[in-house]
Order: structure tokens, then C-alpha cells, then sequence
């Protein structure tokens, strides 16, 4: 059994941030139930353009798959009395209401907590924000581009010095997806709670406040040292403290990363892993203070030993080695690596390969169902409502129902 089967999520939301909560929510065994706008549907099922990588019409589309696999699609209108009167009908049975929408949104549709908990006093109301609940800016929109990867430090912080410009977000949906599972774990421990108190809470997650927090390390030192994070460039003579921290390139034009930051424990196994037993007992590299000293002539001599011989040749040799490392891998590569696959991290949903969301319980791999047709269960949730057929007709006539 799921941790949170029984539990039922009405998610009134778009795009890729809150919807990803609902998706992890799903995960966990929820009946997550995602309203649609009966004629248009999430505006995300439109996007069929990212980057480079363009889907087909009719092909399944990973821009929706991703943040909604594991729900029900109703499509309802409530911005009509009808489609209002449903939502409500659907609350009254709910645990978890889930919403992106705006204050101003919410306000106009009448969805704001206190609207909610008319309905069902101990809900547990969830809604994720660009900027967060409070300041002048609460009532604003935007999108893990502005609040998450520019506004809380991580773009300036990830470009290298001297580089012009600014590196955007690795992937789609880069903060959306780390944002919505924060606000997936607050929706877990509102539940628990309720459970304990009997009183719902209002959990407040936004793109800004994921953003300061993945960067919080970096943040911390900064403000203590009064001078902002800066990434050095790659290659460059400040890119390595530590010669048994950092990216080496391989024959085949790979790279390896290590991180050993206790470079005096792994030194000699390292150069006896590269081929270079002469320079385990080296008296340059002998402390930990004489590696620091000899930095750059420690990182040249790996350099040349790993450009030696490729990827697959450093992944065999490595298998016994004591430190840390990790091939470079790309997005397709990663699908690929067989303790990726072991442990289902990438895995079927559909007709589709998709990213399980990272929480395991009692050690069991995540089984993920594709995302929902739009509207594809509107009338199975009407009539577990108890509507007849007559009125189900009736709010199809209205416009209220897809």
C-alpha cells in the first residue's frame, strides 16, 4: 500500500510547477484529480516546442507527461455557476486542494482559503507562488526561469567570471520540478498534521523561495563573507583547489568527475587507479598542505593520465577505486546508467520513458501511469459524485463540463 492512498487531491492548476507537486503526490498514491478548463484544458498540453526538441501532434508529449502522470483529467469551467457548483461538490470529499492560481484569480473564482474551508473545514489548501504569500510582489506571476533560476542568485552564480552573458536553466522545468516537490513534502506534513490536530493548514511553497534554498550553502557564505558566490571557470587557474576535485577529460572526449575532499586519504590509490604509481609516494603530494601547495602540477599530471584512455576503460579500473567519482553524463546517457535503471529512477509510464520522483518508501521503486487525456475521466468523476446521467447531459449543455 501507498503511503497516501485514500487521500484525494483537487489540483487546480497549469503549466509544469504545482501540477508537478500533484504528480508526486500521484506517486505517493493519491487520487489526484486535475481540473482542466473544459474547452482549452492546462496550456500545457499546447507545448509541443522546447529548444531544439520539437513533438509531433499526436505523438505522446513529454511536456505534459512529466508533471501529470498518475492523475484523472476533468474538464470543468468554473468560471459558470455549474461548473463551480461541481467543484465544490468535488472539495467537500477532498483532502488536498492544490492551486497555482493567482490571488487576484483566486479571489474572482471565490478559491481562496477561507472560500475552501466553507466547504470542508479541515482541508489541507495548497498553492504555490512565483514570489511567496507576503511582500508587494505576492500577487505577481512567473515562471522558474525569473523566480527561481534569476532572482535567487543561481544564474549569477553558475555563469564562470568573464563569460558574457548568463547560462539559463539546464532543462524545461528545471525549478518547477524541485519547487513542486517541496510542495509535495508540505502537503505530506499538513496531512500528518491534520491527523494529529484534526485542523487543515495553508501550505505555501513559490519558485523564489526553492531558489534560495538550493542555493542556501552558497548564500550563507556569501552574506558571511560579504561578497557574492562566483563560479571560476572551467580550465581556468582558479578551477582547482584540490586536484582530486574536479572534471577531467577523457580520450574519447568524455569527462570524469571526482570529489575527494580529503585529497591526502585517496592520493596514492587514485595514482595507482591512473596508471601512475611513481606518483603515490611523490613528496610534492605527500600532505594534504603540500597537494594544496602543488595544485596545478597535481591537476596537469591527471590530466595527462586520464586523457590517456576513454570513458569505459576509467569506468572499469575505477570500479575498486576508494573515492568518489561519477562519469559525465548526458541527458540520454543517464537513462542508460545501470544504477539509474536498478533502482527504476527512469522508468516506463505509457508509451513514454519519465523521470520517477526521487522519495522511495520501504525501498520500492515508484511504478508511474502515464498523464491523463485531456478531460479523459470527466464523466467516471461525475458520476462517483453521484450525478445522473440527466444532469451530467445538463452540465454538458451549459458549458460547464467537457
Amino acid at each position: 500500500m501507498k503511503p497516501l492512498e485514500g487521500i484525494r487531491v483537487i489540483e487546480v492548476a497549469m503549466y509544469g510547477f504545482v501540477p508537478s507537486a500533484g504528480a508526486v503526490l500521484a506517486d505517493w498514491g493519491a487520487d489526484v484529480v486535475k481540473i482542466e478548463h473544459a474547452v482549452h484544458g492546462d496550456p500545457q498540453r499546447g507545448l509541443r516546442r522546447t529548444g531544439a526538441f520539437v513533438v509531433e501532434e499526436g505523438d505522446p508529449n513529454p511536456n505534459i507527461e512529466h508533471a501529470n502522470r498518475g492523475k484523472r483529467s476533468l474538464g470543468l469551467d468554473i468560471s459558470k455557476p455549474e461548473g463551480m457548483a461541481v467543484l465544490r461538490e468535488l472539495v467537500a470529499g477532498a483532502d488536498v486542494f492544490l492551486t497555482s492560481f493567482l490571488p487576484a484569480a483566486r479571489r474572482r473564482f471565490g478559491i481562496e482559503p477561507e472560500d475552501i474551508r466553507t466547504i470542508r473545514a479541515d482541508i489541507v489548501y495548497a498553492r504555490g507562488s512565483a514570489f511567496g504569500p507576503s511582500g508587494p510582489e505576492s500577487g505577481k506571476g512567473g515562471y522558474d526561469m525569473t523566480a527561481f533560476w534569476a532572482r535567487s542568485s543561481t544564474a549569477a552564480s553558475i555563469t564562470p567570471e568573464g563569460m558574457e552573458g548568463i547560462l539559463s536553466p539546464p532543462v524545461p522545468a528545471y525549478g518547477d520540478t524541485i519547487s513542486g516537490t517541496n510542495l509535495a513534502g508540505g502537503v505530506a506534513a499538513a496531512l500528518l498534521h491534520r491527523e494529529r490536530t484534526g485542523q487543515g493548514s495553508v501550505v505555501d511553497v513559490s519558485l523564489l523561495g526553492s531558489g534560495v534554498w538550493a542555493m542556501g550553502h552558497g548564500i550563507a557564505l556569501a552574506r558571511a563573507q560579504k561578497k557574492p558566490w562566483l563560479m571560476a571557470r572551467p580550465g581556468g587557474p582558479n578551477a582547482m583547489a584540490n586536484p582530486l576535485s574536479g572534471i577531467y577529460r577523457t580520450a574519447d572526449d568524455r569527462h570524469v568527475s571526482l570529489v575527494m575532499l580529503q585529497p591526502q586519504k585517496y592520493w596514492a590509490d587514485v595514482c595507482r587507479h591512473v596508471g601512475r604509481p611513481d606518483l603515490a609516494d611523490d613528496a610534492r603530494f605527500a600532505t594534504a598542505e603540500l597537494i594544496a601547495e602543488h595544485v596545478e602540477e597535481g591537476v596537469e599530471l591527471l590530466r595527462e593520465a586520464f586523457a590517456a584512455r576513454p570513458l569505459a576503460e576509467w569506468a572499469e579500473r575505477f570500479v575498486t577505486l576508494a573515492g568518489p567519482w561519477a562519469p559525465v553524463q548526458d541527458s540520454v546517457q543517464v537513462g542508460d546508467d545501470v544504477q539509474v535503471r536498478a533502482n527504476k529512477y527512469v522508468t516506463q509510464a505509457g508509451e513514454l520513458e519519465l523521470a520517477a520522483s526521487p522519495v522511495q518508501f520501504d525501498t520500492e521503486p515508484v511504478d508511474l501511469e502515464p498523464a491523463p487525456e485531456f478531460a479523459a475521466h470527466t464523466e467516471q468523476i461525475l458520476l462517483e459524485l453521484g450525478m445522473d446521467w440527466e444532469r451530467i447531459l445538463a452540465l454538458k449543455e451549459a458549458g460547464a463540463v467537457t
